[in-house]
């Protein structure tokens, strides 16, 4: 395929729209890869350090647990492109959405955008992260868009609002789902060492979702 491009540098790089298209994208990454598609662009992830994988682990068994008893829906974790436009295809790691809108799912693909994406940045993907797909996502109609960046202990979450996103606020380092409904979520666990324990805090937030 004449034109394609791949990316996985660190440093933000401004580039002119790439060639590659939807088709292209799924025909090269296989898999087992992880890539995103941006504006005609590859962008091939580097290996996920340990802390990475354990956080993405960690968040995709509170979710699934949350989902399963309060908010039918689909949540996907890495390696599932949603195709947001011709030519731009994330695959976040983590995402949900609404049962209501799971016609979007494909074979291999879903064809739309998420009610949420969760990014869990690495070195290779800030720019990526914080600024474009932000955009790419705020186009595509997404209603949330969390941005957890572990080196810099930092999280935000970003919930539609008749202009585009807006950061929400976390009074009491808790944030409150709007797209979930119940799902609050400690900022301070993401940093903990071990991960705290995700029985207790399911059976927590269950709890008081069911008493409002």
């Amino acid at each position: 395929m004449e034109g394609a491009r791949y990316r996985s540098d660190a440093m933000p790089t401004q580039t002119r729209p790439g060639s590659c298209s939807f088709a292209d994208f799924l025909e090269l990454i296989q898999e087992d890869q992880k890539a995103d598609l941006i504006d005609g662009v590859i962008f091939m992830a580097s290996p996920e350090s340990v802390e990475h994988n354990d956080l993405v682990g960690w968040l995709n068994t509170l979710l699934r647990l949350f989902v399963e008893e309060r908010c039918p829906g689909k949540v996907t974790v890495n390696r599932v492109a949603y195709r947001l436009a011709p030519k731009t295809a994330p695959e976040p790691d983590l995402a949900y959405t609404r049962a209501e809108r799971l016609h979007i799912a494909r074979k291999g693909y879903m064809d739309g955008p998420p009610d949420l994406a969760i990014e869990i940045v690495s070195p290779d993907s800030v720019n990526r992260d914080y600024e474009s797909k932000r955009a790419r996502y705020e186009e595509a109609g997404v209603q949330e868009y969390w941005i957890i960046d572990p080196d810099e202990q930092r999280a935000t979450f970003l919930v539609r609002a008749s202009g585009g996103f807006t950061e929400a606020q976390t009074p009491g380092h808790i944030f409150r789902s709007q797209v979930l409904p119940g799902f609050a979520l400690d900022i301070r666990w993401l940093w903990e060492k071990p991960l705290p324990k995700t029985g207790p805090i399911i059976t927590a937030m269950l709890a008081q979702a069911s008493e409002k």
